[in-house]
């Protein structure tokens, strides 16, 4: 047993790190630059980041791989770079990771950005492949569970988390991100979501991203009503963004992030951090107002 899983089987509520993407912006990433440039290019950003996360109260943080498989990078210039990219990354978290206590690495596998037959180009067989390369680099380089987060269909999710089970033995998270207001993309309700990864075998079912607090309470209890006994990740947006001069600004305080931090806790939810626009304060407040309802 992982020291991830036996910590969930106990019962223990985990804080989850916050955005990877904003926050890098914020400290400045140019947009439209993918994230994972920067374990390349500057690691000393992205450990400062991490680190913060660490400072602030997260007991896992998230690798900056989300973009790491062959399919998404290969326009990039790092793209015969694959396995060393997600190494590096890893690397990174690690060394941040030993600024707290106990603080777990989750290796973050995302969105390959292109379509699956019979809705795009991609085959099944080629995507397998990509998420298993980056699976395989992932546990090689000691990450503690992996997280195939801000999914929107099963036949992306279903092969991301088949590459992941044949690569490895760890343990494996499923987020699903519903920008529909409470579907996905694709259409997929969170009761379909869960039961099909409660059915497979996955360790633990989320959502993040993509919708707003009301929305994802709401995905939290269908998720909860259709399998009261699968643990959830939940990682929301702090709202939605709305523009001001050509930046997404996320309004919602970190004092509100707490608040409903607790109300998922109360729900089911075993992991909660956040995605879009929360900041290391935000995690902090989540951390703090967790450990106050105890």
């Amino acid at each position: 047993m992982t020291e991830f899983i036996d910590r969930i089987k106990k019962g223990k509520v985990l804080v989850a790190d916050g955005a990877t993407g904003t926050n890098l912006q914020r400290m400045g990433l140019k947009p439209g630059v993918p994230p994972e440039n920067l374990v390349m290019e500057n690691p000393k950003m992205l450990l400062e980041l991490a680190g913060q996360f660490v400072d602030a109260g997260s007991d896992i943080i998230l690798t900056c791989t989300f973009g790491g498989t062959a399919l998404r990078m290969k326009e990039s210039v790092y793209g015969n770079q694959v396995v060393e990219m997600n190494l590096k990354a890893v690397n990174i978290a690690r060394q941040a990771a030993l600024k707290g206590k106990g603080v777990l690495v989750g290796g973050s596998m995302g969105p390959t950005g292109q379509l699956m037959q019979p809705y795009g180009p991609l085959q099944p067989a080629q995507v397998t492949e990509a998420y298993r390369q980056q699976a395989t680099a992932l546990a090689e380089g000691g990450v503690d569970l992996l997280v195939i987060e801000t999914m929107f269909s099963l036949e992306e999710a279903d092969a991301a988390y088949a590459a992941a089970r044949s690569a490895t033995k760890l343990p494996v998270v499923v987020s699903f991100s519903y920008d529909r207001g409470t579907r996905t993309m694709m259409g997929l309700k969170a009761a379909e979501v869960i039961r099909h990864y409660a059915d497979i075998g996955a360790d633990m079912v989320g959502a993040n991203c993509g919708t707003s607090l009301e929305n994802m309470e709401l995905v939290v209890r269908e998720y909860r009503e259709a399998q009261p006994d699968m643990p959830l990740w939940i990682k929301p947006n702090a709202g939605l963004p709305h523009l001001v001069d050509g930046s997404s600004i996320y309004d919602v305080t970190p004092e509100i992030m707490g608040a409903v931090a607790v109300r998922y806790k109360e729900m089911g939810a075993q992991v909660v951090g956040g995605c879009c626009g929360n900041t290391p304060e935000h995690v902090s407040a989540i951390a703090r107002a967790l450990k106050e309802a105890g």
